[in-house]
């Protein structure tokens, strides 16, 4: 029995079923699936977005452990009339993988390798598999997956099905169609039907194919005058997999393949299962040439001549990407030695093959060539491998750089990816420069320059007037790309913001050719519904994330006190020439917190299992509540009361920050700048003001007030640690984890030692400062001070062997603390005070020039970064700028020839962890540069995340698990494969969690050193 028409099945992807209906969905589907049944407000709205600028809330979220349990889903919904909706890791430009529908997410399980076929470089995968985890088992046998979209490190290989991906060599290798051999999914009614080549077809599927095969047929003088001819034409269906149209023909052989006809449709037309792909060898050598042009029209001009010489990529960076790239930390080294003085724009233009050799020849033809074209020493050459890679990682990250524009305004993905032919592409990158200036804005523009394909997007501010300006710059783009005979949709889909415009593309008969198609697959709209056929108009506002004030239900911000300084996002910025209004002026009623938030456009570079720091919950959970992005979605329906006017300090908002452990990866790693470590901060401060301050809340952040009473009776203090009903009974009381050893307190702390005349005073160290002698103030924190004090005398051993005049400070009674601990309880106001009292103790040296040098990475860099923003005001600043950790101090004495000592040498390996704080400060390279002082040493860094201790959240019981989860990623194995290796680690923290789990001690460089000195 067939299904009911598709007219009887609501809703149509964008109207939520009714209440009761999804009650039932998530009932039968908690009693007959193994999955994750997420159907909370919160939930849904962590599946609301994708990378575009559409939200729309889903009916409820189902994470399936099993291919039984899609397949029973899919009979759930088919049988309550709920819509299905694929998911991968949720980065569609365009809308795609938003509807009011069951949301299935494949990422979190279905990621297996079903089968690998090395001699025939064939792999069959499940959907939710990651490119790049992908590549990553196929490297050893020489092959790789060559459809490299920017976004490989999170992009489902599912997902790039649905969207027809391409990625930056697709010149070379095609795009995901030409490079999938077959594909099994099932159908609306429940069927599984295999897709491949039409002559291996079973019954279903073949009778598909003849039916494809007629409407081309039928359509073939409307196919031959109206469809693009470019490579990257990934609208609608591919109705010509039987006359085609491509300047890539799909096979090498002209064969059918009907896997091909799933490709690009955007799970509309079946629910994929899994996916046999074609593999590449491997190149098995690369170069790259950057190419500075003066103007950006010179730059789209030379991409026609450029690819004649064979590349394998030609990639546009222009000057805003350029000038967001320098001010990115993470991303600044690397695009400065790209450049030659100030280019408009540069060409990425990449070589690849077997043999370097004919390569550099390739390498030396570019130059000539750009001297013919009048541009002569215009050519950066990277041969090098590692400089290439991390060129292609600023690359990789061009389209969320440009998201990082702070005020409402934004770069808007609508019009970003039209194809036209090369010959014609600097024409109407001027022409649509013209639009853009006629319209009050400018475009950001990066392009696959070697297949004619713009990633431009115009800023617009959607909560305004954005929406008529989209309106109008797409029918004038339309027109453009008519004119030059290209492609509207060129490589990221339809989905909500081009569905509108395939008809006008492909004229009404071939538009009913895949309504046609649609029918016969998904008779009664089941899968992924107003998207391809019948989608809404693309400015329907009551679709938008930020939806505009003559929507249904405008986007507002709760009014919101925040306890740090957001004034730097409260601003508003010129579309057209860029320049942002004083900070605090932006309007924003949360003193811009929640327009810091809203900087997360959901682009997933947080799903990133590589070897940044971000995001280590999400590394061990998979969850997508435990994610920088999902925490920053919750956080903006939170703050714009969409999940209720107490939300932001409900239950919900406290399990959704829960797992953060403060890392600060995404301070650095995150293209679009989100702190959710500083996030969490300001969450805490309003959640525990509402719900008050646990007795381990004050126990944790006061350490540094009872430390030197609990130093007179340490034995008191560490019976905890010696009995087990001890540490049981303060597992119960507490909820400190008996399986955890807590730091053991001691009599011999720092400040108890009797100062030998080795510190000076502060006046005598700021004289030293200023004439030009060596000096420094070593800031001695809580944790080496109190609890490690051989760190401390190691780093005054070292300094002053190598010649500095050294002071530190002190007070009437205990010590100065940088309120590092009160912070990590929600305390900021007491924070404030630690803070203030230690930079009033520092200013005068900072003010002379006096570094200040600290051991604990997790409390010296608090100066550079929680400080700045407690309201402190320019002192803050000041002794900012002078604070530096150990090792970065020596690195930049030595580099400057002030730093000279002498050391014996090594003769174990040496194994550095770097703690996360200084990953993110980009504090990591200067130990490696600092222990290659030795002689013979060759430090290796251990490529992990957080180690999983963060502060006091690895000692919590309900924390221990996921902490061991954390550590067992990377770093506890990495220490035990190096059983002869000294093991090095800045951060109290993370010496603790390699103790408890390894069984090794792990040491501070100060100590090393100190231990090598000659």
């Amino acid at each position: 029995m067939r299904p009911e028409p598709a007219h009887h099945l609501q809703p149509a992807g964008t109207v939520p079923p009714p209440d009761e209906v999804c009650a039932a969905l998530a009932r039968r589907l908690a009693a007959e699936t193994e999955g994750e049944v997420l159907f909370d407000a919160p939930s849904r709205g962590r599946y609301a977005t994708d990378a575009s600028i559409y939200q729309i809330m889903p009916a409820g979220v189902l994470v399936p452990k099993t291919e039984r349990d899609v397949a029973t889903a899919i009979d759930i919904a088919r049988e309550l009339q709920v819509p299905v909706l694929p998911r991968g890791g949720g980065t569609s430009q365009c809308g795609q993988t938003t509807g009011a529908a069951l949301v299935i997410d494949n990422s979190k399980h279905l990621r297996r390798v079903l089968d690998l076929d090395v001699a025939a470089r064939r792999v069959t995968v499940e959907p939710g598999l990651v490119l790049d985890h992908l590549n990553a088992q196929l490297k050893p046998h020489g092959l790789w997956f060559p459809v490299d979209v920017s976004t490989s490190a999170q992009a489902t290989l599912g997902g790039m099905a649905g969207n027809n991906s391409c990625g930056s060599r697709s010149i070379a290798y095609g795009n995901m169609v030409h490079n999938v051999l077959g594909a099994s999914a099932w159908l609306s009614d429940g069927e599984r039907v295999d897709f491949g080549p039409v002559a291996t077809l079973g019954a279903r599927a073949a009778g598909i194919a003849q039916h494809v095969q007629q409407l081309a047929r039928q359509l073939a003088p409307e196919i031959e005058a109206r469809w693009p001819k470019v490579m990257r034409r990934v609208a609608g269906y591919n109705l010509d997999i039987f006359d085609n149209q491509s300047e890539r023909p799909y096979t090498a052989d002209g064969s059918v393949n009907l896997a091909h006809l799933l490709i690009g449709a955007e799970g509309t037309l079946a629910y994929t299962r899994s996916l046999t792909l074609q593999l590449a060898e491997l190149p098995r050598a690369k170069v790259l040439g950057v190419v500075n042009f003066p103007s950006f029209h010179g730059a789209m001009d030379a991409a026609q001549h450029i690819v004649k010489l064979g590349p394998t990529a030609v990639e546009l960076v222009d000057r805003t990407m350029i000038e967001l790239s320098l001010a990115n930390p993470a991303f600044k080294p690397t695009v400065e030695k790209a450049l030659i003085g100030r280019p408009a724009a540069i060409l990425l233009v990449e070589f690849s093959g077997d043999e370097r050799g004919p390569l550099l020849l390739k390498l030396q033809r570019l130059v000539e060539l750009m001297g013919d074209l009048g541009l002569p020493d215009s050519v950066v050459r990277m041969p090098e491998e590692a400089a290439q890679k991390n060129l292609w990682e600023v690359r990789k990250a061009g389209l969320n750089i440009m998201m990082s524009l702070k005020g409402d305004g934004k770069p808007v993905s609508f019009i970003e990816d039209c194809a036209v032919p090369l010959e014609h592409l600097a024409e109407y990158t001027d022409a649509l420069t013209e639009v853009f200036a006629r319209h009050g804005t400018r475009g950001t523009w990066y392009a696959h320059a070697s297949v004619g394909t713009l990633h431009v997007r115009p800023i617009l501010d959607m909560r305004t007037d954005g929406a008529a300006r989209m309106r109008a710059i797409a029918e004038e783009a339309g027109a453009l790309v008519r004119r030059y005979k290209g492609a509207f949709s060129g490589e990221h889909g339809d989905g909500l913001c081009r569905g509108e415009w395939i008809e006008w593309q492909f004229g009404p008969a071939i538009n009913d050719a895949f309504r046609s198609i649609k029918n016969l697959l998904d008779p009664i709209g089941l899968f992924n519904p107003g998207k391809i056929i019948d989608p809404p108009k693309m400015d329907d506002g009551a679709l938008f994330r930020f939806a505009p004030a003559s929507a249904p239900r405008p986007y507002r911000r709760i009014p919101l006190m925040p306890v740090l300084d957001w004034s730097a996002w409260n601003v508003q910025a010129d579309p057209v020439t860029g320049e942002t209004s004083p900070p605090g002026s932006g309007g924003d009623l949360t003193g811009g917190f929640a327009k810091a938030v809203e900087m997360c456009n959901n682009n997933g570079h947080c799903r990133k299992f590589d070897a940044g720091t971000m995001c280590p919950s999400y590394r061990v959970t998979r969850d997508e509540q435990h994610l920088t992005r999902g925490r920053a979605n919750t956080l903006r329906l939170a703050l714009s009361g969409q999940l209720g006017p107490d939300a932001f300090t409900g239950d919900a908002m406290r399990d959704t920050m829960d797992l953060c452990v403060g890392c600060k990866g995404c301070k650095r790693d995150c293209p679009t700048g989100v702190d959710m470590a500083r996030m969490k901060i300001e969450f805490l401060a309003h959640y525990k003001k509402k719900h008050g301050h646990t007795l381990r809340d004050r126990l944790v952040a006061r350490l540094p007030d009872y430390l030197h009473a609990a130093s007179r009776a340490p034995w008191l203090f560490n019976l905890r640690n010696r009995l087990g009903g001890v540490a049981w009974l303060g597992e119960r009381l507490l909820g400190l984890s008996a399986e955890r050893s807590l730091p053991a307190f001691r009599s011999d702390t720092f400040w108890n030692e009797p100062d030998p005349g080795l510190f000076t005073s502060r006046d005598m160290v700021i004289a030293a400062a200023l004439s030009g002698r060596k000096s420094a103030v070593l800031f001695v924190d809580t944790f080496n001070g109190g609890f490690e004090s051989e760190n401390v005398w190691a780093a005054v051993r070292v300094l002053k062997a190598a010649g500095y005049l050294l002071h530190t400070i002190d007070k009437y009674s205990g010590h100065h603390c940088c309120g590092r601990t009160y912070l990590a309880c929600g305390m900021v106001d007491e924070a404030k005070v630690r803070a203030g009292a230690l930079i009033d103790a520092l200013l005068p040296m900072a003010e002379a020039g006096v570094p200040i040098v600290g051991l604990e990475p997790s409390c010296l860099l608090t100066l550079r970064d929680e400080a700045l923003v407690m309201g402190l005001g320019p002192k803050a600043e000041t002794v900012a700028q002078q604070a530096l950790l150990f090792e970065e101090f020596i690195a930049r004495e030595a580099r400057e020839g002030r730093f000279k000592l002498d050391f014996k040498p090594v003769t174990k390996p040496l194994l550095v962890h770097g703690h996360c704080h200084q990953k993110a400060f980009g504090a990591v390279s200067p130990i490696l540069e600092v222990l290659k002082l030795i002689p013979d040493a060759k430090p290796e860094l251990i490529e992990s995340s957080c180690c999983g201790m963060a502060g006091s959240f690895g000692y919590e019981a309900a924390h221990h698990a996921v902490s061991m989860q954390m550590a067992e990623a990377a770093l506890l194995p990495a220490v035990r494969a190096n059983p002869e290796a000294i093991v090095l680690a800045d951060g109290t923290s993370c010496r603790h969690q390699i103790a408890d789990g390894a069984q090794r001690e792990a040491v501070h460089v100060a100590r090393l050193l100190a231990s090598l000195i000659a």
